[in-house]
């Protein structure tokens, strides 16, 4: 006999088949079931600090040092976990809808690790660096996956100023261009939401702009979020497990 789920997800495998366009957004819980730790999960504790006191602009300009040993220490969990079936299921669907966008709130770069191409990082990624001092003979931002760097904090090779992690800290605002990026992606046959809170803005508003455009909107999460009665269908599962059903779904057309 199928499950609950299984019949919901049934229903999402019915409309992903005529859906031409599908955006999906990911947040910590799909990596979460590759090992990494979220922010709000009981893991995602460091030395009795809240990520929300490490990772800002205030703290980085207060102990520099103390923020780049939390962002080690995540690196090297980071670069130990490899990418689930979830991740390579959403790397392999680029190629099977007419078109495809994958929106993350994830700095990790595992969805990069599975295969995914051109997704719209909201956050930036863990493994870029930019430099604190913007010297005119560094780039914007360059990729340094270094583990461990030679050095607490690490310095721009030009300048030798201290260099920063790429990724938006709270207070700070998310890049523009991602974020219209992100909403034009919401315009779409079908929109899922993914192992994510839903409570951190743009990102929670991106399901409600689907929807108010004629979208189809989907939730796969462990729990329910404040989005779990907004949306067509919310299914509480492994993001893993769903993606699974609803890719096998797709091939059995």
């Amino acid at each position: 006999m199928r499950s609950e789920s299984h019949k919901l997800l049934d229903t999402v495998v019915l409309y992903l088949r005529n859906a031409a366009r599908v955006t999906v957004l990911t947040g910590a819980g799909i990596s979460a079931e590759s090992g990494v730790s979220t922010f709000r999960g009981s893991g995602g504790l460091w030395r009795d600090s809240r990520p929300e006191d490490l990772a800002t602009t205030h703290a980085f300009m207060n102990d520099s040092l103390r923020v780049w040993q939390w962002y080690e220490y995540r690196r090297e969990l980071i670069s130990q976990a490899k990418p689930n079936a979830g991740h390579r299921v959403l790397a392999k669907w680029k190629t099977t809808f007419q078109t495809f966008s994958l929106i993350t709130q994830n700095v990790d770069g595992l969805h990069e690790r599975a295969g995914s191409r051109d997704l719209i990082p909201l956050h930036g990624s863990i493994w870029k660096v930019r430099c604190l001092n913007n010297c005119i003979k560094s780039p914007a931002s360059w990729t340094d996956k270094s583990v461990p760097f030679n050095r607490l904090p690490p310095l721009c090779p030009d300048c030798g100023s201290i260099v920063r992690p790429d990724v938006v800290w709270f207070g700070e605002s998310l890049d523009y261009k991602n974020i219209e990026a992100a909403f034009e992606a919401s315009r779409c046959d079908v929109f899922l939401s993914i192992g994510t809170s839903a409570l951190v803005r743009p990102a929670s508003e991106f399901v409600k702009y689907a929807k108010s455009n004629g979208s189809f909107t989907v939730e796969l999460n462990l729990e329910r979020t404040t989005i779990s009665d907004y949306v067509d269908i919310s299914v509480h599962d492994k993001a893993h497990t769903s993606l699974c059903y609803l890719d096998e779904g797709l091939m059995r057309k």
